[in-house]
């Protein structure tokens, strides 16, 4: 029912002429004719007329229409000559008085497609531009966070600056062993305590 109730609805009639009614309004519109159908049908015939094969058939009809009435046999004739072919001019006028309406009705239902068309449009482009200002934004914002990281550059003069104090502390290192060697091996070779020792033995005794 859903899909049923869904392609009454068209999408090349104008907003305004589409038959979208709920619950029964809609079933009793199926059994009445759409006036849509109508602006269908006068933009058929309001393309057909603005054809060039209209044109060359409404020539041939006029001629021969002409031929007929001047060549065929008196009793043959519909349309006299003498009164300059009367109801040709009357089928003639009443075919353009009823285009001129026709045509009307299509520029009207094109007139009503194109505001449609031109709102969508417009619609489609405060998307697009909402798109690309949220755009712009992510860039300068990704912009601003690459600014912000560490650069290459960067990472390696830190990492220079750190092998620098490493090794200036094993040079601090290294050199407070060697004192520290030399502290112990001036205090093995000192004859002080030796001197002190001897002389403190015989005074014992």
């Amino acid at each position: 029912m859903a899909r049923a109730n869904r392609s009454d609805l068209r999408l090349d009639s104008p907003k305004g002429l589409r038959t979208a009614t709920l619950g029964r309004k809609r079933k009793l519109n199926r059994n009445r004719p759409s006036s849509d159908r109508f602006g269908r049908f006068t933009e058929a015939i309001a393309r057909g007329m603005g054809t060039p094969w209209f044109l060359l058939g409404l020539t041939f009809f006029a001629v021969g229409w002409i031929a007929w009435n001047t060549l065929a046999p008196q009793a043959w004739r519909f349309d006299s000559v003498s009164l300059g072919f009367i109801a040709l001019t009357l089928v003639l006028s009443m075919q353009a008085s009823y285009a001129a309406p026709m045509i009307l009705l299509a520029q009207n239902r094109q007139d009503d497609r194109d505001r449609v068309q031109f709102e969508q449009d417009r619609q489609r482009a405060e998307r697009n531009l909402a798109d690309t200002e949220y755009l712009a934004r992510e860039v300068v914002a990704l912009r601003l966070g690459m600014k912000d990281l560490a650069s290459r550059d960067f990472l390696r003069a830190e990492l220079r600056a750190l092998l620098e104090n490493l090794e200036e502390r094993e040079d601090q290192d290294k050199r407070e062993r060697k004192r520290g060697r030399k502290g112990e091996r001036d205090h093995d070779h000192d004859p002080a305590p030796e001197r002190r020792r001897s002389e403190e033995r015989p005074r014992s005794e």
